[in-house]
C-alpha cells in the first residue's frame, strides 16, 4: 500500500462493491483534501427510486466532473469513460464478502432505524422489504456483482495506465491510509 501523505491528486474516483463504504470514505477524503464530494448514486436515483435515463446521467455527471477537483464515489459503467478520463486517481475499496456484508447489516439496520432520506429531494428511504422481498435489492446486488468487480478491476485499472490506482484491502487499511492522507 502506497503511503497516503501528501497525497497530490486532486480527482479522485472512489470504486468499490455496494456497502463497502465508498461514500463515507470519499466524504471523508474530500474534506481532508479541501475539495468536494460528487456521490454518482445521487446523480442517479430520482424521486421513487426512478432511475436516470443514461444520456441524463452521463449529462450530470459530465457537469459534475468539470470542476477543477473532486472525489466521486460509485461505480456506474455508464458514465466511468466520463469520469476516469478527468480522474487523476482511482482508489478501489477491496474488501473481502464478510467485511462488505457486516456493513451492509450496520448500514441497514440504522436507515431503516432513521429512516433517514438518502439523498435530499427524492424522499427515497431504505425499507425492509426492498432487502427482503425485492430479487434485485441491494444484498442480491452485493452477491451479485462481488466477484465480477474482483474480477474485472484489476482489468480495467490496468488499462487506464494513466490513473494512479490504489487498492485498500480492508476497512483497517482504508482508515489507517485516511488518517494519513493531506493535501499534496
Amino acid at each position: 500500500m502506497a503511503a497516503a501523505s501528501a497525497f497530490p491528486y486532486r480527482r479522485i474516483n472512489v470504486v468499490g462493491t455496494s456497502a463497502s463504504g465508498k461514500t463515507t470514505f470519499a466524504r471523508t477524503l474530500a474534506a481532508r483534501l479541501g475539495v468536494p464530494h460528487l456521490e454518482l448514486d445521487a446523480l442517479h436515483w430520482q424521486a421513487n427510486w426512478a432511475s436516470a435515463s443514461d444520456e441524463a446521467m452521463r449529462q450530470r455527471v459530465r457537469q459534475a466532473i468539470a470542476a477543477d477537483a473532486w472525489v466521486v464515489d460509485g461505480n456506474y459503467a455508464v458514465v466511468r469513460d466520463l469520469v476516469w478520463e478527468r480522474a487523476e486517481a482511482v482508489i478501489w475499496l477491496d474488501f473481502r464478502l464478510p467485511a462488505i456484508l457486516w456493513r451492509y447489516l450496520t448500514r441497514t439496520r440504522r436507515r431503516l432505524k432513521s429512516q433517514e432520506e438518502l439523498w435530499p429531494g427524492t424522499g427515497n428511504r431504505e425499507t425492509l422489504s426492498m432487502h427482503l422481498l425485492q430479487r434485485d435489492g441491494l444484498l442480491w446486488w452485493i452477491l451479485s456483482t462481488y466477484r465480477r468487480r474482483r474480477r474485472d478491476y484489476p482489468r480495467l485499472l490496468a488499462s487506464h495506465p494513466q490513473l494512479a490506482a490504489i487498492r485498500l484491502r480492508s476497512p483497517q487499511a482504508a482508515d489507517q491510509w485516511l488518517a494519513e492522507v493531506r493535501p499534496g
